[in-house]
């Protein structure tokens, strides 16, 4: 009986299994295939949570706030008088540019407009903002034509609008109400949910809709994020108002949340349900590893190899073949999907809201990881019995 090392046994097992690989190339592949599918899938549709919440949150800056009117869960369900606009404007906090306050008082509502890739008619927000509201957003800029002229049926265009909603192009005409509206510019926000709208005056959009002075949101540039906390007291203290006030940052994760929620249940519960069908598989692979093997195992443990040894082996040829697998459907994934450009629905506006797929090394690192688990799942049992079995009806075996 020869004396070896437990470690030098592992090494020595798990390179005889890893050596016979070849010999039973079409079940390794399966259990690849089955573990590489199950981590598209779930990184994918994890992909579009992310997405969406990308877009949401790229816009938020914490030293720039939202006012709604209180007990408002979105811009659709709030509205603020032009009186109440006023006191916003002069409320101290406030960043001042030209004598001017960085505050711009909102309104939108919803226009139909078909779907590139469908045809099919979609909510989209054609938002009023005021001259300010321009220079509230930091990161937004005009990549082709100019910015709307004041008094004037003009709008500009999200790049995400432009790209999945049709005649949205420069230059085009929309009608929309009793105005025909053109298309003067594309902006784009650093992918954020704003390239989902479409934006014109205010007040041309008030005359539009028949919405005399009434708006539904401020957005203000504060001093600094340290301002936030004395603007938001000043304000809801105010008996002449009833608003309620917000950082951008956290209004935006708000509006994201109950889909990215639903978009992850939906995606851990595929994910897991396609995962067990994935540890079947391997778990069947390694049997027939295990079998085909089974006299070249016995005869190891008839030389002193110890019955550990050849489960640790057993294990690690199944985490081999799960690391592949993982990494075969993380680079799928992220070659197929990242940077899709998709748009879904918005529980919030019920407008639509175009957003990219977003496979994030996160995501990529929890698919391998999730394809390393199946893989140790899948391989356990087997490796037990190969422990179990009795060397001598195993030599026996012809």
């Amino acid at each position: 009986m020869l004396s070896l090392n437990w470690l030098t046994q592992v090494m020595t097992v798990t390179w005889l299994n890893i050596r016979n690989m070849p010999s039973r190339p079409v079940s390794s592949i399966v259990s690849m295939i089955g573990i590489a599918g199950v981590v598209v899938v779930f990184v994918s549709v994890l992909s579009i949570s992310e997405g969406f919440k990308a877009a949401h949150t790229t816009i938020g800056t914490d030293d720039t706030a939202i006012v709604l009117r209180n007990g408002a869960t979105s811009e659709l369900s709030s509205g603020l008088s032009q009186d109440a606009v006023r006191i916003i404007e002069q409320a101290p906090g406030i960043q001042v540019s030209a004598n001017t306050p960085l505050a711009s008082a909102e309104l939108f509502v919803i226009v139909d407009i078909p779907k590139r890739s469908t045809n099919t008619a979609a909510n989209v927000p054609l938002r009023g903002i005021q001259p300010t509201g321009l220079a509230v957003r930091k990161n937004l800029r005009i990549v082709e034509g100019r910015v709307f002229t004041p008094g004037l049926n003009e709008i500009i265009v999200g790049r995400g609008a432009a790209k999945q909603f049709a005649g949205l192009t420069l230059g085009s005409e929309k009608r929309w109400g009793p105005n025909t509206w053109t298309v003067v510019g594309i902006f784009e926000d650093g992918g954020s949910v704003t390239e989902s709208e479409i934006w014109c005056d205010v007040k041309v959009l008030q005359g539009a809709y028949n919405r005399g002075n009434s708006y539904q949101s401020m957005r203000v540039q504060l001093q600094s994020a340290d301002t936030f906390p004395a603007f938001k007291d000043n304000l809801t203290a105010d008996p002449r108002l009833n608003v309620s006030v917000m950082r951008e940052s956290d209004f935006y994760a708000e509006q994201s949340s109950a889909l990215t929620t639903l978009i992850n249940s939906i995606g851990t519960t595929v994910a897991v349900l396609m995962g067990i069908g994935a540890v079947f598989g391997a778990i069947l692979t390694m049997y027939t590893a295990v079998s085909s093997r089974s006299r070249e195992i016995a005869t190891l443990r008839a030389l002193g190899f110890g019955a550990t040894p050849v489960v640790v082996s057993v294990l690690i040829e199944a985490l081999l073949l799960g690391l592949v697998g993982g990494l075969i459907g993380a680079a799928i994934a992220y070659f197929g999907f990242n940077g899709y450009q998709a748009n879904t629905l918005n529980f919030q506006s019920f407008t639509q809201v175009t957003f990219a797929f977003a496979v994030t090394p996160e995501l990529l690192k929890q698919g391998v990881i999730y394809a390393l688990l199946m893989a140790l799942i899948g391989g356990l049992l087997p490796s037990i019995r190969a422990a179990r079995a009795p060397i001598t009806n195993a030599l026996r075996e012809t």
